[in-house]
């Protein structure tokens, strides 16, 4: 597992609906964010946009994109699954070798 180090954003616009956009793709993220014990954050911004994102974030890095949500509706499982699958492809990145301590937990909710 990860130490407190790691964080997963997830950024939206505040005009975005909370229910049926942003709720699917933020209860996966901070899902993710519990099973690795990384912080999780949700950040709304005044401007008006459609996607919503989540970054994961390690230390004093720049933020990584790992997901982007332009339906009008997307499915926890689904964004979930896709978190999940893009930890586990970072995981083998030299530059993010935290989350290779972390592979077995990603891999085996698979």
């Amino acid at each position: 597992m990860l130490d407190n180090s790691g964080k997963l954003f997830v950024y939206a616009s505040a005009f975005t609906s909370r229910q049926k956009r942003l709720k699917p793709v933020s209860v996966a993220a901070e899902k993710m964010a519990r099973l690795l014990r990384l912080s999780f954050e949700v950040k709304t911004f005044r401007e008006r946009f459609t996607p919503i994102y989540v970054y994961y974030k390690n230390g004093d890095e720049e933020p990584i994109p790992i997901f982007c949500s332009n339906d009008a509706q997307s499915d926890m499982q689904e964004v979930y699954s896709a978190l999940r699958n893009m930890m586990f492809v970072l995981s083998f990145h030299p530059k993010h070798s935290a989350l290779r301590l972390a592979r077995k937990e990603i891999i085996q909710f698979s």
